[in-house]
Formats: C-alpha cells, sequence, structure tokens
C-alpha cells in the first residue's frame, strides 16, 4: 500500500483534476462528506465543490494553502474500491483529518493497473485551527505500516542480508544495490545508515560491509552479453526512463544512475540473475549508452528491419510483421504507415502492397485449398493475380470437420430426399457454390471450403425438379381445396370500398378538394 501526498494549493485544483477525469470516464466520485447544502444537490460540479472548500477554508486565512490532496494506491488489484475506502477512513484519522464536520471528497480511478483513490479536503479543521503538518511524509509512511501491521526494521534486516548474498566490490556498488531495493545509503565516521520513507532503519559499520567486497563480479562473456542487449535497447528506446524499465521487465536487470536527473555522470548495473552488481562505465560508456537515437533515425531503422524481414520471408504478412515490430521497437503498420510513440512516418509504396498483397494470400491460404481448382476461385475472389505463390494443403481442421457435420444434419434434416432450398445453407452461413463441376459449400466466415461432390452429399437435391414437386402439389391440393377469402364488410375496416385507398385515411377534406389526385 502506497500513499503519496501531493502538491497543495491555494484554489483546490485537486477537485478540477478528479472531476476531468470523471468527466472521462476513468473516475467516478466514490464518497463526499460534510458538503453541507451541496451535498444536496443531485451532480454538484467542480466549481460547487470548489467554492465550499474555499469558503470552509476561510475560518482560517492564515493558511494560504488549505488544499490536501493525497492518492492511495495497492499493488494492483489485490484491494476492492470498498476496502480501499475502509482503508483511506483510518489513514485520515491518523493524519489528523478525521474530526466531525471535516470536508471530504473520495474519487475512485480506473486510468491505471492499480487500484487507487484520491482524497481532498481542507488543512483547515472544523474549530479553524491549521491541523499538523509537520513531517507529514514520513507520518504518512509510518500511518502506512502501523495501519498494515509492516515491520519496516524487520524488513530491513531481511533486504540488507539480501544485499550481501550479491557480489559488489565497493560501497558505490552496495549503495546502488540499496538503491534498486527503494532505500538510501550514506556514510558517517565509518557507519553506513540505511534509510527508507526518511527513517534511518539500520546502521552497519562500514568495515562490516567492506568485508564482503569482491575482486571480481562478472566474467568476460557477460559482459560481452549485456553489451550487446544495452546498445539492442538503447536503439529502440525513446529515452533513459524507457530503456531502463525495459531492462528491468525483459531481463531482470537494474539501472541505477548517479548525479543530476537531467545529466548523470554515470550508472551501475545490477544483474539480478547472476547477483552482480557491475559498473556500467566499463560495459557500456554513459555517453554512448544514452545516445538515443531522433525519431527520424529510429524510423529509418524499422524501415530498414521491415526490408530486410520481407527479403527473408516474401509472404510475411501485416500480423506477422507487427509482432516482430511490437517487440523491438514498440511499432505497428496500419494504412500504409509506421507507428511509434504518437509518431508516424509512411511506409515505402512497394512495401505496403507486398503487405496487403501478403495478407490477400494469407487470407486464400486460412481456408487450406487442396486443389488448383480451389485456390483458382479463391484468388479470383481474393484479387491475387498470380494464384502460384499460394500453397496447396491437404490439412483438413477442426472447423472443417465441425462444419462438415453441420451440413450432414441439413441433408438429414429431410429423410424423405427432398427437395434442400438454397436458403437452408444460406441459414447456415454457407454459400452453395460450383468450382470446376463440384459443388462446394463455403463459409466465409470460418474460412472452410467442402466439396459436397466428394463428401458423398446427394447434390440432386439442390436442383429444384419443377415436375416432381408440382405432382406433389396436385396431391395436396385434391386432399385439402383452397379456401375462398370471403369479403368483409366495408364499414368494418378492410373492406372492398375502403375510402382510404383513394387518398389518405380519414382525411377527405384533401379527397374532396381533388388536391390528391393524379392529374
Amino acid at each position: 500500500m502506497i500513499a503519496t501526498i501531493l502538491p497543495s494549493s491555494t484554489s483546490f485544483h485537486a477537485v478540477g483534476y478528479n472531476e476531468h477525469k470523471v468527466s472521462k470516464g476513468v473516475a467516478h466520485l466514490l464518497e463526499i462528506k460534510n458538503f453541507g447544502p451541496v451535498e444536496k444537490i443531485s451532480r454538484p460540479t467542480a466549481a460547487d465543490l470548489t467554492e465550499y472548500l474555499q469558503k470552509y477554508s476561510m475560518r482560517n486565512k492564515r493558511i494560504k494553502k488549505a488544499q490536501f490532496h493525497v492518492a492511495i494506491s495497492c499493488k494492483g488489484h489485490e484491494k476492492t474500491e470498498e476496502e480501499l475506502l475502509d482503508f483511506a477512513h483510518e489513514y485520515m484519522r491518523e493524519m489528523g483529518y478525521g474530526e466531525p464536520g471535516q470536508p471530504m471528497l473520495i474519487y475512485a480511478h480506473t486510468d491505471t493497473a492499480n487500484t487507487h483513490i484520491h482524497i481532498v479536503t481542507s488543512r483547515v479543521a472544523p474549530d479553524g485551527r491549521k491541523i499538523d503538518h509537520n513531517h507529514e511524509r514520513v507520518r504518512s509512511q509510518q500511518v502506512i505500516d502501523r495501519l498494515l501491521g509492516n515491520d519496516r526494521s524487520k524488513q530491513a534486516e531481511l533486504d540488507f542480508k539480501e544485499a550481501c548474498s550479491y557480489r559488489f566490490t565497493s560501497l558505490a556498488q552496495f549503495k546502488a544495490l540499496m538503491n534498486s531495493m527503494g532505500y538510501e545509503c550514506y556514510e558517517k565516521d565509518g557507519t553506513v545508515s540505511i534509510k527508507k520513507g526518511g527513517t534511518v532503519l539500520k546502521k552497519v559499520p562500514l568495515a562490516e560491509i567492506a568485508g564482503k567486497y569482491q575482486e571480481r563480479t562478472f566474467d568476460k562473456q557477460r559482459r560481452r552479453q549485456l553489451r550487446a542487449i544495452l546498445k539492442k535497447y538503447r536503439d529502440t528506446s525513446a529515452d533513459r526512463g524507457e530503456l531502463a524499465t525495459d531492462m528491468k521487465r525483459k531481463f531482470g536487470i537494474d539501472l541505477v544512475f548517479f548525479g543530476r536527473s537531467d545529466s548523470p555522470y554515470g550508472y551501475m548495473i545490477i544483474d539480478h540473475n547472476t547477483k552482480s552488481v557491475m559498473n556500467g562505465g566499463k560495459i557500456l560508456p554513459i555517453k554512448e549508452l544514452l545516445d538515443f537515437a531522433t525519431p527520424d533515425e529510429r524510423f529509418s531503422r524499422i524501415d530498414a528491419l521491415i526490408d530486410s524481414l520481407l527479403t527473408s520471408d516474401p509472404k510475411m504478412n501485416i500480423g506477422q510483421l507487427n509482432a516482430i515490430l511490437s517487440r523491438q521497437f514498440k511499432a505497428y503498420v496500419k494504412a500504409g504507415e509506421i507507428h511509434r510513440a504518437g509518431d508516424s512516418r509512411p511506409l515505402k509504396s512497394h512495401m505496403w502492397e507486398t503487405l496487403k498483397r501478403n495478407n490477400r494470400i494469407s487470407w486464400v491460404e486460412s481456408f487450406h485449398p487442396t486443389t488448383v481448382a480451389e485456390r483458382d476461385f479463391l484468388c479470383c475472389i481474393g484479387k491475387i493475380p498470380t494464384p502460384g505463390v499460394v500453397s496447396l494443403s491437404p490439412v483438413k481442421t477442426n472447423t472443417y470437420h465441425n462444419r462438415l457435420s453441420d451440413l450432414q444434419d441439413i441433408f438429414s434434416s429431410n429423410p424423405d430426399n427432398g427437395y434442400i432450398p438454397r436458403q437452408t445453407f444460406r441459414n447456415a452461413g454457407f454459400r452453395i457454390t460450383d468450382i470446376d463441376g463440384n459443388l462446394y459449400a463455403v463459409d466465409f466466415r470460418s474460412h472452410v471450403m467442402i466439396n459436397l461432390n466428394a463428401e458423398g452429399f446427394d447434390t440432386s437435391r439442390l436442383v429444384y425438379d419443377r415436375n416432381r414437386y408440382k405432382r406433389k402439389n396436385d396431391r395436396a391440393s385434391a386432399i385439402k381445396p383452397k379456401s375462398i377469402r370471403p369479403l368483409r364488410d366495408a364499414g368494418a375496416g378492410r373492406g372492398e370500398n375502403r375510402e382510404w385507398e383513394v387518398g389518405y385515411r380519414g382525411d377527405y377534406d384533401r379527397i374532396d378538394d381533388e388536391s390528391n389526385l393524379k392529374r
């Protein structure tokens, strides 16, 4: 569970921020408390809520930035919104915001992979005093730990022991390792302090850590591997943050940078797979590591990759290509353009035409045509002028056998072997067509084509025999003569003398003045 106290404000801009999320459909107001007459409004606006908080905060005019805004989130969806709401009530009471009459807005957001809520209130208590804000970030973490029953000192001890199981050569590397675990370390007078959430949780003699230094932490083969990985993903990343995320997610490697956030002077590599810490500069100098390509350079590399892929696999379709581009560049091709990170560039026209043709080829091959006639029929529909590029396949898929069973049901539904109208097949998703003298049932949705003649169906039942069925109808007429429909009385509504057939129902004026009669 994490509580993040967000910047204060004189204008309570957090209300507008959360209400904007509500208007976009990615948040909703979970609770509103102690807002007086505003609560009676069916749907108060951001202006209504902000105005009330500003008037309420005037109880203490010395407080210039009265907004208190905090976000509370959990890991993934391990807690429901209702559970987070209960936790928020306890948290706010512990932080000093739980007195009767304290106005409070609690919003639930749904735009991230984590269940999280935002709380907005005033730093002014109902009696007009200022609610204590001293060391509130430290107190916030302590409250979280107390409510969850966390023992941070015990966890720091466990993490320290885990760090000591890694190979490192200096205090700087040990600090980088602890930093990757979320701790801050500093050394003073021969003692190393391990700090988190503003609190020192453990102190260790420097000599104890120095006794764990090792002369080497990696071999030449691993060094070459890491260099190749870093260079590859540097060329596909937009910035340092994206590179670090990819290295952590895909390879279990943390990159810890030193110096200013906009211009670090060095970095460490923490390889969790081999439990080793390395000076990144010995693998790839930081200037080379942070030499990210411009958008045009990256699109040129993507373009070159597409060209090479189509050369090695001339039948690669758009879906197959996009799977590769997504893995390597987080890019995709659509409508003749390469798209990446909200930017796009035109794809070379001959490449796009090739990909579209390959998509049509894939569509034809998805039917698994077994004969030249079947292939040519599908190529004609798919507008492929060179049918020879399509592969024939004798494979009969499970879908084919399922649809074959459906056809058997249709043919067996009439035990007298009578005529089966084409509409019956259309209702079942089939289209009947003649291909090189054989009748086929084709299901374009399931990509199945079934040769009715080869499968042993009586295709004569699809041909209407006028004389045969006329004799049947004659016999039926002899048994049951046609009924004669009597005429209804004109006054009953739909008789033979209905006035409204002349023009409009009941609109006699338009009939009498001849305005509706044709001339």
